[in-house]
């Protein structure tokens, strides 16, 4: 694994989705938890399970698919190790025209581009989903 998490965490799902498999094991940090957070609570994924093996933890999510069909999940890392994008709150965009969503690390912690909005936060620009 890398050391760039989120990367891992987007290739991951990306793969799982090109594959048509329903569930993807990842390492489970409290960066990635927040992360995933996110992806369930805005409709992206179905479930999250933590799985502990030995002295372990480990994230099993399940993934959204119609008729063992490839979902329509578009994930785009955009801030990556060598090159970190920064945004302010008003300078956040808008993905679709606000139909996608941009996650964000603020000093509040990971964030979508809504609730970044309504606090008036801006931050390190993750990745888009749509």
């Amino acid at each position: 694994m890398s050391r760039n998490t989120i990367a891992d965490i987007i290739t991951s799902i990306r793969n799982a989705d090109m594959d048509i498999k329903s569930v993807v094991r990842i390492a489970s940090t409290n960066i990635i938890e927040n992360f995933v957070k996110i992806l369930l609570r805005e409709g992206f994924i179905e479930n999250i399970r933590k799985h502990r093996e030995k002295n372990k933890f480990f994230l099993v999510l399940t993934l959204q698919h119609i008729r063992n069909k490839k979902s329509f999940l578009n994930l785009k890392q955009i801030s990556r190790p060598g090159l970190r994008i920064y945004s302010n709150s008003q300078r956040i965009p808008r993905i679709l025209g606000g139909m996608g969503v941009v996650i964000l690390s603020t000093s509040q912690g990971i964030m979508t581009d809504r609730e970044a909005r309504l606090e008036r936060i801006g931050g390190e620009i993750l990745c888009y989903i749509w």
